[in-house]
């Protein structure tokens, strides 16, 4: 089994870099990354030698990307999205993959940072799209196996669920960010915690805070209901 990884960014090289604790593990990145040990740098036109092809790109690069590997992909490749949202990739690979790929949709909940000390009991989130040769077995099977909590549901459960579990925490974490938090010796536990969702959102790209807010279908609500409750709690005073 041959894995490829499209996207050598923060996750992308995280992700690689545990896929290659199993598998023969390659990269494709479009700027001079430095990768992982044991993960091989190739060509984009490379890919068709690879039986697993996981997108590790942005969110709103997802249908350029699938245009671009569509061509090269082998009979019966699978491919793998990791992306924070799901039901917009899915429909871009099962409409712009070859028929005959395999397809999964999936969501790592977690990153290089709390993903740092081991990814044992943190959950993915797994949504099966196209089987081809078994490939919803086996990626089930490989995640079981490296202990990852998995969590099957449809991309549309996925993201209105993740509106709120994801979404809202990027939103609080950007909006305490322009705030500029100071550390204090004064510091209670809870201010601590606040600053520790700043840290956890505000180290990932700022596009994919965009896309998360863009992209989820189901964020409109949820900034709505934050909006409100913000509002009501200000109307106490």
């Amino acid at each position: 089994m041959k894995i490829a990884v499209y996207g050598m960014g923060r996750f992308g090289s995280f992700w690689a870099s545990l896929l290659s604790e199993r598998f023969c593990v390659a990269g494709y990145s479009r700027s001079g990354r430095v990768f992982p040990d044991n993960v091989k740098r190739i060509k984009e036109e490379q890919l068709g030698e690879y039986d697993t092809v996981f997108l590790c790109c942005a969110i709103n690069a997802v249908e350029e990307v699938c245009r671009r590997i569509a061509p090269l992909l082998k009979p019966e490749a699978v491919v793998i999205d990791t992306c924070s949202v799901k039901v917009a990739p899915a429909k871009l690979m099962e409409n712009l993959l070859p028929k005959s790929c395999g397809i999964i949709a999936t969501h790592p909940m977690f990153g290089p940072d709390s993903g740092k000390n081991g990814v044992e009991g943190l959950p993915i989130v797994f949504s099966p799209i196209r089987d081809k040769g078994g490939c919803f077995k086996f990626w089930h099977d490989v995640f079981a196996e490296m202990k990852l909590d998995i969590h099957q549901m449809t991309p549309d459960e996925h993201d209105s669920e993740a509106a709120f579990t994801q979404g809202v925490t990027h939103f609080i974490g950007r909006v305490l960010n322009e705030l500029e938090l100071k550390n204090s010796p004064i510091a209670t536990l809870g201010y601590q915690k606040l600053q520790e969702i700043v840290e956890q959102t505000c180290n990932d790209p700022l596009q994919l805070f965009l896309d998360l807010q863009k992209f989820n279908p189901h964020t409109e609500e949820m900034r709505v209901r934050l909006k409100k409750a913000l509002d009501d709690t200000i109307k106490l005073f």
